[in-house]
């Protein structure tokens, strides 16, 4: 059954100066907040490795935020900002980063309303050689509202990942409220970024240095990696009144079949660093059912976990999507989801989270909710009472499943 729950209840006062603008200088010198058996303290995130349970997993998205953000000029001087959002021709990542002439992406255009079918040329305002040589354009092949099909085509054989590098910006988040200026470039990424794909970053991973992770190591914790691409969904706002009415964005993950093998028994304590691991981690369940039931691994839906009973064990699960991949030849599982995580959810993989605080009424503020058995209010008024950062380059927190 759909949860019916209010956004309205998931609200709280978040003032503009409490939205940290800049990181810190450095990345594991920010505030750690734990909450664990109803009990909140506070330490310093650099030694997050004392307050994991041992011989545990941590598990990371090691997707990499891509320059996605480009602003062209019509021929009459208007500016229009293209945001590429997922690619669909070629529909690989891979491969539209590969691409050597030409690519199609669905996108976020601003100023839509001024771009008809006129192609477009890319802005240039210091005349830079290397870019009016590229002489990257973009072409409106479809349009719905604020997002559209775009076809870019550019010269010189570059790469479309070196084209991103050189005409576009890092997609900062909206509420930061500023221009994307060169300290972004590093610290809108976490070290261990690997995989292109992403327009936001995985943010809970920003305040993880190799002094960090060398002593989660040391504490007897593994480190494991899944790849899961975050859209530009992840700032979307819950506008309708009842979260029943929002409508969550897919996300393409990549999870190893190495990984599957050694979560399948569940002898391990699972961390998950960020909501966007979560979401992979949870999802995971819901696949394994459909190679049960129809064979084959499939997308997750939205309510997918809430409309039935699952007798299902976790174990069961997963080595359905073992037996699948294994039969096939495969050695990885590639999907995709558009799973909401909202109070009532049942947890199966997840035991503990580190996260960043997020914004009043939107779906992360559900998942943390859920997490922690709905007392999520007592942990954002500490926060705001405290001292803490909020959002993307905000302070961190530690939370221990109810």
């Amino acid at each position: 059954m759909i949860p019916d729950i209010r956004i309205e209840d998931y609200n709280y006062p978040l003032a503009d100066e409490r939205i940290a603008k800049y990181p810190l200088p450095e990345r594991d010198s920010s505030k750690l907040l734990e909450y664990k058996d109803g009990v909140i303290t506070e330490h310093v995130f650099r030694n997050l490795a004392q307050y994991l349970p041992s011989d545990a997993i941590m598990v990371f998205n090691e997707t990499k935020v891509v320059p996605a953000r480009l602003h062209f000029e019509r021929s009459t001087g208007a500016h229009i900002e293209i945001f590429c959002l997922e690619p669909v021709s070629p529909p690989e990542y891979n491969t539209a980063f590969a691409a050597t002439e030409s690519c199609r992406w669905k996108c976020v255009i601003g100023n839509s309303k001024r771009w008809k079918t006129d192609t477009l040329s890319l802005c240039n305002p210091e005349n830079d050689s290397v870019v009016s040589d590229m002489n990257l354009t973009a072409d409106l092949i479809e349009k719905d509202g604020q997002t559209g099909i775009v076809e870019f085509n550019w010269k010189g054989g570059y790469p479309f990942s070196r084209v991103l590098e050189i005409c576009g910006s890092v997609p900062i988040p909206p509420y930061l409220n500023r221009d994307t200026e060169a300290i972004d470039l590093e610290r809108y990424q976490t070290l261990y970024a690997k995989t292109r794909g992403s327009v936001a970053a995985p943010t809970a991973g920003l305040h993880f240095t190799d002094r960090v992770l060398a002593d989660i190591k040391d504490n007897g914790i593994d480190i494991e990696k899944v790849c899961l691409h975050v859209g530009a969904g992840t700032f979307l706002p819950v506008k309708s009144s009842k979260v029943s009415e929002h409508h969550m964005h897919r996300e393409p993950f990549v999870v190893t079949l190495d990984f599957l093998k050694e979560i399948q028994h569940k002898e391990r304590k699972l961390i998950a660093v960020g909501t966007t691991s979560v979401r992979t981690l949870e999802s995971l369940y819901y696949v394994g059912v459909k190679c049960i039931e129809t064979g084959e691994p499939g997308d997750v839906t939205q309510w997918e976990p809430y409309t039935r009973e699952y007798s299902y064990s976790f174990e069961e699960s997963i080595g359905a999507i073992i037996v699948y991949l294994n039969n096939n030849g495969l050695s990885e599982l590639s999907v995709g989801t558009s799973i909401i995580i909202v109070p009532g959810f049942k947890f199966r993989l997840v035991d503990v989270l580190v996260t960043n605080f997020h914004q009043p009424e939107s779906t992360l503020i559900l998942l943390i909710s859920a997490f922690v058995g709905g007392n999520w209010k007592p942990i954002y008024n500490y926060a705001l009472e405290n001292g803490f950062r909020f959002l993307s380059y905000g302070d961190s927190s530690l939370l221990f499943r109810a």
